[in-house]
């Protein structure tokens, strides 16, 4: 049975039809006819051995995809490959085809971490991108691997400098300064005060610190004076 074949069997064996409807409403933007409704957790676990197949370079070649979950397979077999040049290259041959938040964010960026200086170089590029998900991709490896002992006040610059559109776009903005907010308190409370993002992502940014039970009490009353009304 070739590869396709295979892939097909699994996708129809594993659909649950009342996830599909669901996973349509969580992302609004895809065609809803090419989600089949398989959960993720079987999704990870079916990579895991495909990723070991001889052939599996086969599928990864084979853009763009037809279903939802054939992209999530996609990020979950590349976020494997533990050497850092080919998995950049995955990543790059990938993203053009990403279309939805759901596949940008399930594309695992740990594996860059082997590298972060050449990590950083790519997320440069990638924030010069003319594709929504290649900038959402950026925001989100700048999130994950440098908010901790990897930051620099620099990155900020890099956030706020992304002046976009689109939805998701901005959404990762916030949910950045966001985590930000928690992470690096101090020097991301100055970026929030100065209103150096647009009034959207400023206000969500600080919507979404106050939600979080990471954000001290006297923080937040900060916050809440910060916010713009227009």
């Amino acid at each position: 049975m070739a590869i396709h074949e295979d892939i097909a069997a699994f996708l129809a064996s594993h659909a649950d039809e009342g996830y599909r409807a669901f996973q349509a409403k969580l992302i609004p933007n895809i065609d809803a006819a090419t989600i089949v409704g398989v959960r993720t957790p079987e999704l990870r676990k079916f990579a895991k051995g495909f990723a070991r197949r001889e052939d599996a370079g086969e599928f990864l070649a084979a853009l763009p995809h037809g279903a939802f979950e054939e992209n999530q397979l996609h990020s979950f077999v590349i976020a494997q490959e533990r050497d850092f040049g080919k998995l950049v290259g995955e990543i790059e041959r990938f993203l053009p085809f990403a279309d939805n938040w759901a596949t940008c964010d399930q594309l695992s960026c740990r594996g860059l971490a082997a590298n972060p200086d050449a990590a950083l170089v790519k997320v440069r590029q990638w924030l010069e991108s003319d594709h929504e998900y290649t900038v959402r991709f950026a925001i989100g490896v700048l999130l994950q691997l440098f908010l901790d002992e990897r930051f620099r006040p620099e990155f900020f610059e890099w956030v706020v400098a992304v002046s976009r559109p689109e939805y998701y776009v901005n959404m990762v903005r916030a949910w950045y300064f966001a985590e930000a907010l928690a992470k690096q308190p101090a020097a991301a409370e100055r970026v929030i005060a100065s209103g150096a993002l647009d009034e959207w992502t400023h206000n969500k940014a600080i919507q979404k610190a106050i939600e979080s039970r990471r954000i001290p009490f006297e923080q937040k009353g900060r916050l809440r004076a910060l916010k713009r009304r227009s």
